[in-house]
Formats: C-alpha cells, structure tokens, sequence
C-alpha cells in the first residue's frame, strides 16, 4: 500500500486510511461472514453474499461519480464560476447506503458522522481502497511491471495511479520514490491526450493538493514537490537519446511501429536512482519486443479481461463487444487481453479464419464424416483424440464446393471405448455418413474397438505416409481458396491450426485436432476431385 496522503484533513480528523481500513475490513469479514454461511447451505449466505457483492460495485461507480462531479465543478469555477464545494449531505447519504449497506443503521451514522470533510474528500483518491486487483503493483524486485489487459480494463488508470505512488510523498510539497519520469506514447497527441489529460490520466487522476501542472512549451508535468514527467513520442526514438530517468510509464508499446528501437532507446535512460522502474500498459499483440519482455526474469505481469473492469463500462458497449467479437482471435486478443501467438510462416492466420466464419442456417451437406485421430494412451498427460465433424457440399465442378467444419468433439484422457463412443456420438448428432480414422499407431484395432460398439458403422481406416506437415499442407490450400468455413467457433483446433507451418508443428505436444480435421477435408474435398472428371461432349461420326 503506498503512502500517499491525497488531501490535508482537518487538524482533528480521524486518518484517512485509517477509515479506509476500517471500512475494508468490515466489508470483508461481512463477505467472510457470508460465504461461510453459502458453503453451509444458507439461503441468507447466498443471498447475502450477492447482495454485498453488488453493494460494492454500486459503491465504486457512486464514489467515481461524486468525483468527476467535483472535477468538473473545479474546472467550471477555474474559468470564472462554479460551485466547487463537496455536496456533503449527498456523498453521506450515497456512500452510506451503498457502501456500508451489509451494516446496521446505527453502525453507518457513526462511521458517517466520525469523517470529516477532508477525509470525504480523499476517498475517492485512495486507489489502494479501489483498485481491482490487475491493477496493484506486485511485490518483489522487479524492473518492468506489465499490465496486459482488454480494451477497458481499466491499464490506463493503473499507470496513471502508479505514477503517482512512484511521485508523492508522504505531504503534497514531500519527496517521492521518484522524481524524473518518461511518458511514452505511440504519438506525442496520444501521450499527451490519453496518459496526461485523459479521463484516467495523471491529472484527472491527481487530487487538488497534489495535482502536477502540465507546461505545454516544454511537454512537462512538474508537480507541487519538483518531480518531472516528460512526453515522449514512439515514433521518434531518438528523442530518448540523452534524458535520464528512474522511472517510466510505456502506454500500448505492443502497436508502436518502431517499439524494439523506442523500447531500447528507454532502457539506455532509465539509470536514475537505486532502482528504476517502468510499467508497461497494453493490450497484447504478438510483437517481438513484447514477448522479450514477458520473458524476462525481471519482468512481472498483471492481467484482466475487459469483463473485470465492468463496473464503469456502458452495458451497451458491453454488449456488442461480446456479440460480435466473443471467441475469435480479435476478441480473445482485445477484450481477453490474451497474448496470441502465431508462428512465422503459418498455414493458417486467425484472421482468415474469422473471415470465413459462418453464421446462420447451414446448406443441405452431400456428406458429413467424421475423423478421429486416436490417442495411444488413456491418462491425464496423454495426447488428446482428435474427434473433428465436417459437412461437405459437392455438387457441380469441383471450384464451387464448399466444406463446413461443424463440431470439435476432442477428448482429452480417453479410452480407446471412451474416444469411440464419442466419435459415434458425433457420428448420431450429426447424422454423419462415415467414421474416418487413422490407424498407424492402433492398426486394426482401431476399427476393432469401433465394431464392438457398433457393427455396422461406415468405417474407413486412413494410414498416414507423409509428414503432418505435407498432409496439412493441401487442406491450407482449401482454406486460401475460400472454400472452407468454421460453423462456430472452436478456439483449440484454430491454435492449432495458427501453429503449424510447412516446417512442423511449432505447439506444445501433437495437433490431435488438426489432424482430425486434415482427414475428414481430405476425404470430402481432395480425394474425390482425383476420381472427378469434367463432363465432355463425344462428336459421333
């Protein structure tokens, strides 16, 4: 927790934090309270737990409100008039119903009429009360703290808020941590809009006492104690030739078009102090210069979903975002804040995938197989087996068929009885015309073990001559061409799909489902077209 005191309380009012911990405390031992009481069975705990929960989110976005209210008061009354006084009564009545609403009245008056003014005023400042927990500096010696996050998750008022913990001193005039910091975004208009006068930016972000003065001539913050910010723009890295710091605040380095030469440039500067620090907010992007940075040792990370900072996003926003990008690449990389890792040279990108997606009804199919591609091992580190559905439409000359892969019903730890009830499952569900399935490794045990469960099946056994790679290669071939599309989405066999080059598969264990889904496009799309022949017209004579 830092030290910052935000705003200078009346000589006899009670601390700050002090009420802040207190009230953290009782919150949570009511939450304790609660949940004891849900594992018991209660409906009171269940309910009570709900109850309490909901009581906090509505308190934050109350707190915050009350906030911007006095911010803009404070900017109404710079330019001439204004109220800028604290609306006590409401604040009071507000942060009493709803943040203390797991207490009894009683209890809420006296904590109530127990703040003084100063202290009303300095809690909405207090981030280490608010802040969710991607948002707190982890403990350690760490040199660069990244925060990866989806859009919204709130990484810009955490680099905001620790820029401030790393400038502030215990009083608005008393030394901080630091006192030379770099701010650097993709733009000088981004740095200076997002990272200093944005919503969540330092200044919005700063309460009065010790809110930093921005000198536009020379792209500074200076602070009421001397500590310095300087803007800095990525797309001039040698501007961080020559200034020094000991700490810095990098905004979405992971879409800078020269982040490795800014990002190094940054490191020569920050040598101020003990120990210089940066922290670094983004949304991820597999860049190079990112995963550099994930991989070092000296590196921390905090990471959060859009969905965690939903308390103070438009439901409408919500809403759209999850209808139109939920499970596609472009929304586990944007609203998870999930780092995507393709490979260089991969058959399949995920962005081609998302484009040929499929919604709504789905063609009458000439043919739908399903192909398995069978584990040797039944236990919990075991290769998963690869049970994909395909439906084929083939009618006309072969450049207008088109494939939809339908279902990924891969087992992970199966039997061999497991993994086949489960593919002739697949097979009922979608009324599948044929179960294809690799035999290298099982033989004829394969279809053995399939017969014994149903003897009539429409079986095919495949055997595998050439590489992964090379069989893979003329399904990509399919994809390029537009000819396949994914009905729904299937997150792990399209990782797999993103990691195979013509080189190998450059995944963790064996693409079980890859191969499946090579098999059953094999099988509808490619093999047929080598027995397809283009109707001719014999002249007779």
């Amino acid at each position: 927790m830092s030290n910052n005191k935000p705003l200078e309380a009346d000589a006899g009012a009670m601390d700050y934090i002090e009420i802040a911990n207190g009230l953290f405390n009782r919150v949570l031992n009511e939450l304790e309270r609660q949940l004891r009481a849900s594992e018991a069975g209660t409906s009171e705990g269940e309910s009570g737990l709900a109850k309490t929960s909901s009581d906090l989110r509505k308190a934050l976005q109350t707190v915050f409100d009350e906030r911007k209210r006095l911010e803009h008061a404070s900017r109404t009354a710079t330019q001439g008039g204004g109220d800028t006084s604290l609306n006590l009564a409401q604040a009071r009545e507000e942060i009493g119903r709803r943040l203390l609403a797991c207490a009894t009245p009683e209890e809420q008056e006296t904590f109530l009429s127990s703040l003084s003014d100063g202290a009303i005023a300095a809690l909405p400042y207090l981030f280490d009360f608010w802040a969710l927990p991607h948002q707190v500096a982890p403990e350690g010696d760490w040199r660069s703290w990244v925060i990866m996050g989806g859009r919204g998750a709130g990484k810009t008022r955490a680099g905001s808020e620790w820029v401030r913990a790393e400038v502030e001193g215990d009083g608005p005039l008393d030394p901080g941590r630091s006192c030379r910091v770099a701010l650097i975004g993709e733009t000088f208009d981004q740095t200076r809009d997002v990272m200093v006068f944005g919503e969540s930016g330092i200044i919005a972000c700063s309460p009065p006492d010790r809110r930093p003065e921005w000198v536009a001539t020379r792209r500074q913050l200076v602070w009421p104690n001397g500590a310095v910010a300087q803007v800095f723009s990525a797309s001039d890295p040698e501007g961080l030739r020559g200034p020094q710091f000991d700490a810095a605040w990098v905004d979405e380095l992971a879409k800078w078009k020269k982040a490795e030469e800014t990002w190094d440039m940054l490191q020569f500067g920050l040598r101020l102090g003990a120990h210089p620090r940066q922290v670094i907010t983004t949304t991820p992007r597999n860049v190079n210069v990112l995963k550099e940075i994930l991989a070092n040792p000296s590196t921390v990370t905090t990471h959060a979903p859009t969905e965690a900072n939903r308390a103070y996003l438009a439901k409408s926003f919500l809403e759209e975002v999850r209808h139109r990008y939920a499970g596609t690449h472009l929304g586990r990389q944007e609203l998870d804040g999930v780092l995507m890792e393709g490979v260089e040279g991969a058959m399949w990108e995920m962005k081609a995938i998302d484009q040929k997606r499929h919604e709504g009804a789905l063609p009458d199919f000439n043919r739908i197989v399903v192909a398995v591609d069978p584990s040797v091992t039944a236990h919990k580190g075991s290769d998963e087996c690869g049970i994909v559905v395909v439906g084929a439409v083939t009618e006309g000359h072969p450049k207008d068929w088109r494939a939809y892969v339908l279902e990924d019903a891969t087992t992970t730890g199966a039997t061999p009885t497991e993994w086949a009830e489960a593919a002739l499952d697949a097979m009922q569900r979608h009324g599948a015309d044929r179960l294809i399935a690799e035999v290298n490794q099982g033989g004829g045990l394969v279809e053995q073990v399939v017969r014994q469960l149903d003897p009539n099946v429409s079986y095919r056994g495949v055997h595998a001559s050439r590489g992964k790679a090379q069989r893979a290669e003329p399904v990509a071939a399919l994809y390029e061409q537009g000819k396949v599309f994914h009905a729904g989405l299937f997150p792990q066999l399209e990782d797999q799909m993103c990691r195979m080059s013509p080189i190998g598969y450059e995944g963790k264990g064996s693409p079980d489902r890859l191969d499946a889904l090579v098999w059953a496009l094999h099988e509808l799309m490619i093999a047929p077209v080598a027995n397809w022949s283009r109707p001719q017209v014999r002249t007779l004579y």
